[in-house]
């Protein structure tokens, strides 16, 4: 391993042409990236390929737009206008086949940019708080160069690279970005929580998505006991739950007595709770995501949310009409788990309403937007009005049963397009 001077010296190795994968989450490399994207003209046709980042990229320029591309497999805030303008696409892919797509050669990948803890004393740096796809990016890349943060957790489980496999790397102490989602929430939130803590028996295993919502529902259960943990991400609002010894994964039959997850995303809170604690089990995200996993553990809740659901059920949750804003993630990958699970419940989880006022549940889809969630998949759906399941019902019956959790004020335009849609003559 070379020690660098900076993060300039580090990407100096870096050459045109070449994919360039990018740490995410909150392990995103920040300096690095953007001591690579300042080398555009310099150095051309570079790809870059990232799930989801987070920090001040400075990638709105010109020369950045003319000289890389941005390979997005899951678009977070800090890139969005990138990939929904020039210089950038996005690449429909479940969570869980990402390592796939680099080891198979459909993204083979050049250089690994990574975030990682100081070595211990046998030399293994820890992938901290985002294990997900990196781990098989940096096992495969030629070239892997680090960021070597105090800051970074040091995460247990299948997180470690040893310094020899890192050609270059350089050290800069800096806090990591941070999330609070619990600030996010509001009376919707809330209500929706609870309407989705009580459909959580106890003793289930608990996956919960990114946003307000998931947040929402564990401030709930904190009188559910015997609840485990086997989940592609986590935040906050986790730690007091298993404070109060709610989360005991004891009835898990996949790493029983441990949490498993994939990537951490949160405050300083949650990074110095996964910091060296032997509870907390990071692993590859195409086996947390494994649907053959996944429904090995008894019970499993799935919560997810979405953008938008048609009256037949159809789930989008990655883009609004033609502007791509997420991505498909790891939904799929435990809403099917999910429903292979003994006595597994997956669950759709969203707002009736949009902030100005549009309802969330419409007549078709908007024009463009992806399905996510098919109507094949999609089994409870839950707003603040309610709880319904669709498993096994019939087009019409979902469409009244959607109608019946839709806002109160949108209800008889609703009522209108399902008899437009289903009069069928009568």
């Amino acid at each position: 391993m070379i020690l660098c001077s900076s993060a300039a010296e580090a990407v100096r190795s870096i050459q045109s042409r070449q994919r360039v994968f990018v740490h995410g989450s909150a392990a995103t490399p920040v300096s690095l990236a953007n001591a690579l994207l300042d080398r555009a003209g310099e150095i051309t046709g570079v790809e870059l390929v990232s799930i989801s980042t987070q920090g001040e990229l400075n990638w709105d320029r010109p020369a950045v737009r003319e000289h890389f591309w941005l390979n997005a497999l899951f678009v977070s805030a800090n890139v969005r206008s990138w990939v929904d303008g020039p210089g950038a696409d996005y690449v429909p892919v479940f969570l869980s086949e990402i390592p796939r797509l680099f080891r198979e050669g459909a993204l083979p990948i050049d250089v690994a940019l990574l975030q990682v803890s100081p070595p211990d004393r046998h030399g293994y740096c820890s992938l901290g708080t985002s294990v997900d796809a990196a781990a098989c990016a940096a096992s495969l890349a030629k070239v892997v160069i680090a960021q070597i943060n105090p800051r970074m957790p040091r995460t247990l489980g299948d997180s470690h690279i040893h310094v020899s496999r890192i050609q270059y790397a350089f050290h800069e102490e800096r806090e990591l970005p941070e999330v609070r989602y619990g600030d996010e929430s509001d009376e919707a939130a809330a209500r929706i929580g609870e309407h989705v803590a009580g459909l959580i028996e106890d003793g289930a295993t608990l996956q919960m998505g990114i946003g307000a919502i998931p947040d929402a529902v564990l401030r709930y259960l904190g009188n559910h006991r015997g609840l485990g943990v086997h989940t592609e991400m986590f935040s906050d609002g986790l730690v007091p739950l298993v404070e109060k010894g709610v989360i005991t994964n004891e009835h898990k039959r996949v790493s029983p007595g441990k949490i498993v997850s994939t990537f951490v995303l949160g405050t300083r809170k949650v990074y110095d709770f996964v910091d060296d604690n032997p509870y907390v089990a990071f692993h590859d995200v195409s086996w947390v995501n494994d649907t053959a996993v996944i429904r090995k553990n008894p019970r499993v809740v799935a919560i997810n949310s979405a953008i938008q659901i048609d009256l037949t059920g159809q789930v989008c949750a990655d883009s609004i009409g033609t502007l791509q804003y997420s991505g498909i993630g790891g939904q799929m990958d435990f809403m099917r788990g999910a429903s292979l699970s003994p006595g597994g419940k997956p669950i759709i989880a969203l707002p009736s309403t949009t902030r100005k006022g549009i309802s969330r549940i419409a007549p078709l889809l908007n024009e463009g937007a992806g399905v996510v969630t098919t109507r094949g998949h999609v089994h409870w759906v839950v707003t603040e009005h309610g709880a319904v399941n669709l498993y096994g019902k019939g087009l019409e019956e979902r469409a009244r049963l959607l109608i019946g959790i839709a806002a109160p004020q949108h209800r008889e335009a609703l009522e209108r397009a399902f008899h437009a849609r289903f009069s069928r003559g009568r």
